[in-house]
């Protein structure tokens, strides 16, 4: 993993109001950036979070500084997919999360990529 990459540390959370229920927290981040390893271009892509939170829930602001905060790190689409839901199944240890990641087209070829998980 790139050093510049921002670490799970990074995501604050507080306590589910509801912990007695389930009910999904879809979150949406159409700004985000990263850099292709390869030719070192700007990558952009919709990220996409959709979790059913346990005992915690990520605050937005410091989520939003997370998501940024990839915008120079050079890292290919299925790594950042995977690496962003490592750091919110860390932080935030969910009942089940869903991370896709849109990204826009390079070439005429758009490329998705989606984690799912579930605690056991």
């Amino acid at each position: 993993m790139p050093d510049n990459a921002p670490k799970s540390a990074d995501l604050e959370t507080f306590a589910n109001p509801a912990p007695q229920r389930d009910y999904d927290i879809t979150i949406e981040a159409p700004e985000f950036t990263c850099v292709c390893p390869k030719t070192g271009h700007p990558d952009f892509a919709t990220i996409t979070l959709v979790y059913t939170p346990d005992k915690l829930c990520v605050e937005l602001k410091a989520y939003k500084l997370y998501i940024h905060a990839w915008r120079n790190v050079g890292i290919f689409h299925e790594a950042v997919t995977n690496r962003i839901a490592d750091d919110l199944i860390k932080a935030l240890k969910p009942r089940k999360l869903r991370l896709t990641g849109a990204f826009h087209a390079h070439g005429g070829i758009t490329t998705s990529v989606t984690v799912n998980y579930s605690a056991k």
